[in-house]
């Protein structure tokens, strides 16, 4: 229907990025087949199903497979809670008189949703997997440095994929606290299916995460069939009504201007600690120098270097990482690599 080609930083490397997307088979946001990546974007009022691929010249394909829809039109589980939570999906067609409307707005005569539509999937790609970002500065100091060279050998080429939407990487950050990532995407994927909108092609169910002003309307009894804990859900809720009324906006904390101000305004807010604040700042944001200190995984990762049976204390850790200096987030996610 549509193709694009964006052009990709010198020594990007596809592969790399999509073998770190096909880490976990229970990832409900996108699919990974046959050397590509599919998923469902949206601008905030159109979305469509994208297949993003290896490009021309090393860069990154991005191709339309949908005819843009209406995400008001879209519909998600049918049942009750209590039915739904761990339950496959159960797609539901959207209302005549929306699937009306979609065509009404989507049709030949809409070039200006598919523009829009186009213009959002060309900016969320190029954030999500950092296409914008000049990385000869850290692979100058990794070769150089003991903890980094391994990594940067095994996977040159790799970016920082991000998270783009703000709520959605407040989520993540706040779902995954103190237990293992398997666990953390099973809570994700009842969400996610739970409160989420999806478009289907071909077979396949392409969810959008959910809206902020869809959690922020919900009890901790209504999140109770998910399995998540009663303060995380209260975190959750709080959180999305933060971000609905727009008192927490990815805008304002960017124009901050500092980590140090971003950390500020995120770890005031109920649930957000220092940890999901630098990961928020470092997947969402994309500060470069973002630094995660306290994360377990990262932590593993310089064990498993080291070859020692504990793990570094954080004044260890500290002193290791004096060379990282501007590009912490990269060396956290490098090192991340080697476990997962």
């Amino acid at each position: 229907m549509e193709t694009i080609n964006l052009p990709a930083p010198e020594g990007f490397h596809f592969g790399h990025n999509l073998a770190y997307l096909e880490r976990s088979a229970n990832e409900c946001l996108f699919r990974t087949d046959a050397g590509a990546v599919y998923k469902a974007i949206t601008d905030g009022v159109y979305g469509a199903v994208w297949r993003v691929s290896e490009g021309d010249k090393g860069g990154v394909k991005l191709e339309r497979l949908t005819e843009p829809v209406a995400v008001a039109g879209l519909s998600g589980f049918t049942g009750t809670e209590k039915e739904s939570a761990g339950r496959e999906p159960v797609l539901l067609l959207a209302s005549e008189q929306e699937q009306a409307a979609s065509k009404d707005v989507c049709g030949p005569r809409s070039l200006s949703a598919k523009e829009s539509l186009t213009s959002a999937a060309i900016a969320y790609v190029r954030e999500w997997f950092d296409l914008e970002r000049d990385l000869t500065p850290f692979y100058s100091l990794a070769e150089n440095d003991p903890w980094l060279r391994e990594p940067i050998r095994r996977f040159h080429g790799l970016r920082l994929l991000g998270i783009p939407d703000l709520f959605e990487a407040l989520c993540w950050g706040i779902i995954g606290q103190q237990i293992n990532l398997a666990f953390a995407y099973t809570l994700k994927r009842r969400l996610v299916e739970r409160y989420g909108r999806c478009i289907e092609h071909v077979g396949h169910a392409y969810w959008l995460f959910p809206e902020p002003e869809t959690i922020a309307g919900l009890t901790v009894e209504e999140l109770e069939p998910l399995r998540m804990t009663t303060r995380k859900s209260e975190y959750l809720i709080d959180t999305a009504a933060a971000v609905a009324s727009g008192e927490l906006t990815k805008e304002r904390l960017l124009a901050s201007g500092s980590i140090k101000e971003a950390e500020r305004v995120l770890v005031s807010r109920r649930g957000i600690g220092p940890w999901t604040a630098h990961y928020v700042i470092m997947r969402c944001l994309r500060y470069p120098d973002a630094f995660p200190i306290d994360d377990v995984g990262l932590h593993n990762a310089i064990k498993s270097l080291t070859g020692e049976s504990r793990k570094p204390t954080k004044g260890e850790l500290s002193a290791m990482s004096q060379g990282w200096t501007g590009w912490e987030a990269y060396a956290t996610f490098y090192l991340w690599r080697l476990l997962y």
